[in-house]
């Protein structure tokens, strides 16, 4: 079933005899899933849910084709036909599920990880490293053609796991891309100089792959545009390369992503960046290949991003991974003409890349199911089998995902919230620049609450009296944080209260971003946590017209979003609004017009002038209730026990929902 909202976008498309359904598919990432190099439920059943969801065709996990190609320690056994048995259990589902799949071959060459490899990084021409600080190994040509033969034994092990094609990694700098640069590639032999000796290594491989596993085989290409720095590859060579391999017929497809080992935040653009990033790329790519098609990846969001682009001849193909990674029924959606039903990614990284970054398994901040659908049944609800009276205390993340999959379940929802709107402090995140996606989400939430009947109040604090003689059977405490009313600072940890608090003049981001806070011209804002509970808001202040002064007990402005890859991306706005940062400092008092900071490094003080002093601390859990209700299960989510970050509130949210 197609709807007119999307006609070009849930239109098939057929590739080497294999149908898609749709032009959607579950691009290449690693997933970091694997058990001891294999894949196992978790994987399975991460895949299988895109497929249920619609996805017209999914690119697996990436797999490292040779020992000098390992990058994670989630990543699949290179070069053993152990993975075999355990990926057929991956592709069969899938399949028939009714999407293609296809899996990803790939090499990082100079930009290995030796923690992980224990090996040398092979390139072509033995430069340095963008992931580490190691250099590289230049390839003799028998190391060359052994990595020829890595990847063919690589393609024909995939076709033997019952997948129906690969994908030849040549994208972000990898190792193909750094024998298409001339940066890279300073060979003089027959694999460096001109473009025809630059592309032999790709087209070799290409041309081996498709004699050995046959005409009804797909072969993909992956590409990157980065247009940050020169010596990538631009637009017009990129043209020219994906022509030439396009010519040989062998290639059916070619992904277009975006950024580089160089320019890293573009490879998961956060909303820092922009959306349809490579779209300027695939229009030109459009009108120069004759054979394959072209996929955008990269800020494709939603289906109406998909669908412009698709109607508008910009590409073939859109990868939406992210979107499918918060909705894995994006795709099915769309066919039902439910695109409003869709949750839509709000592209904060925190848990995809996040998580990824520091080698764990993907998850999602607002699906918490992604990762655990062979636990939870993927992102689809069982009807409880005795429907309860649930009563949800608090709007915010937690409260929200608990009162909506409660409701998903049969149990009779109700919804008290003492703010005006829904959301508490996660809504006030999304005033921040950029990040209105948060906003979108909220209003999902209220689509939700209305389809599945939650009853919602809003401007309602209920006190323990009106909750025990609520006659719900579960209570599901979700009351949040609040701010620390001593601001206390975890790196000044003598000071139980911030020395001259009672002047006046410190806020907290919250009242910050509400405006309640009457800061004047000169602000300091103290960002203990390095997220964007304080990086945000001083962006927010910046835009407002403050002059901002960072100070931040880390070595970095906004160091736990490096795991997002958005940290960059922020300092640069921040500065390019004249933010000035103070690093590895602790405020030391505050005097009604200023503050006292010391360095933890030399132990030197210096007073910053200020009109207001925002203190981005950790929180206090909101948390007055007595122990349990009598004659309710009482159930405490979220910040109410303890604060943290969003994305563990949404989790305990769904938990209790599925528990109930």
């Amino acid at each position: 079933m197609t709807t007119s909202k999307h006609p070009r976008l849930m239109s098939p498309v057929t590739l080497r005899g294999h149908r898609i359904r749709n032009r959607i598919v579950f691009g290449a990432h690693t997933n970091n899933m694997s058990d001891m190099g294999l894949p196992g439920p978790r994987m399975a059943a991460y895949l299988l849910e895109r497929a249920l969801g619609g996805a017209g065709m999914i690119v697996c996990e990436p797999v490292p084709v040779h020992r000098t190609g390992v990058l994670t320690r989630g990543n699949m056994l290179h070069a053993s036909d152990d993975i075999i048995a355990p990926f057929q259990s991956v592709t069969r589902p899938v399949k028939e599920a009714g999407a293609v799949i296809i899996q990803q071959l790939y090499h990082v060459g100079a930009h290995g990880d030796s923690d992980l490899s224990f090996a040398p990084h092979w390139s072509p021409s033995g430069e340095p490293s963008y992931h580490d600080s190691d250099g590289s190994h230049a390839m003799t040509v028998a190391e060359i053609e052994e990595l020829l033969e890595a990847h063919l034994q690589a393609a024909t092990r995939a076709r033997a796991c019952g997948f129906q094609g690969v994908e030849v990694w040549a994208a972000y700098h990898s190792l193909i891309d750094q024998f298409w640069t001339p940066w890279s590639n300073r060979r003089t032999d027959d694999w460096g100089g001109s473009l025809e000796n630059r592309t032999r290594f790709s087209r070799e491989l290409i041309a081996r792959i498709r004699a050995a596993c046959g005409p009804d085989f797909i072969i993909g290409l992956a590409i990157s545009y980065s247009p940050t720095y020169k010596v990538n590859l631009q637009a017009d060579e990129l043209c020219e390369i994906v022509a030439l391999h396009d010519a040989t017929g062998d290639v059916d497809y070619v992904t277009v992503g975006f950024g580089s080992y160089l320019a890293f935040d573009g490879i998961i653009p956060a909303f820092t960046l922009g959306e349809k990033l490579t779209t300027p790329l695939t229009q030109r790519l459009k009108a120069v290949v004759k054979h394959a098609l072209v996929t955008s990846e990269a800020g494709v969001r939603t289906p109406e991003n998909a669908e412009t682009i698709i109607a508008g001849g910009e590409a073939d193909l859109v990868s939406i991974v992210r979107g499918q990674i918060a909705d894995p029924h994006l795709a099915r959606k769309t066919a039902e003409g439910r695109a409003e039903d869709i949750r839509g990614c709000i592209s904060c990284n925190q848990m995809c890349w996040g998580r990824r970054s520091r080698d764990y398994w993907i998850s999602c901040l607002i699906n918490p199911s992604a990762g655990r659908e062979w636990e939870w049944g993927g992102d689809r609800f069982t009807p409880a089998h005795a429907p309860k009276t649930v009563l949800v205390v608090g709007a915010g993340p937690a409260g929200l995902e608990a009162a909506r999959s409660a409701a998903e379940r049969g149990h009779r929802v109700e919804l008290v919230e003492a703010l005006p709107v829904i959301g508490g402090q996660f809504r006030l995140a999304g005033m921040q620049p950029r990040r209105a996606q948060i906003i979108d989400l909220m209003d999902w939430y209220e689509r939700q609450f209305a389809r599945l009947g939650v009853t919602l109040h809003l401007n309602r604090f209920m006190d323990e009296d009106e909750i025990a003689a609520h006659p719900a059977d579960v209570v599901i405490l979700a009351t949040g944080s609040l701010p620390d009313p001593d601001a206390r600072q975890r790196w000044l940890p003598d000071l139980d209260r911030l020395p001259g608090l009672d002047l006046g003049g410190v806020w907290s981001p919250e009242e910050a971003m509400r405006r309640e806070a009457r800061l004047g011209d000169a602000v300091i804002v103290y960002d203990e946590g390095g997220n964007w509970r304080g990086t945000g808001t001083a962006w927010a202040l910046a835009d407002r017209g403050h002059k901002v002064t960072i100070v931040t007990p880390a070595a970095f402005v906004g160091h736990e979003l490096t795991r997002t890859a958005a940290d960059g991306q922020v300092r640069q706005r921040l500065a390019q609004a004249g933010v000035r940062f103070v690093t590895e400092h602790g405020v030391k008092g505050w005097h009604g017009n200023g503050a006292t900071v010391v360095s933890f490094l030399t132990g030197t003080e210096e007073t910053i002038p200020a009109s207001g002093l925002v203190m981005a601390t950790t929180n206090r859990a909101f948390d007055p209730w007595p122990e349990t209700f009598a004659g309710k299960t009482t159930l405490r989510i979220g910040d109410c026990a303890a604060p943290r970050l969003a994305a563990y509130a949404f989790h305990e949210g769904r938990k209790a929902g599925l528990g109930l």
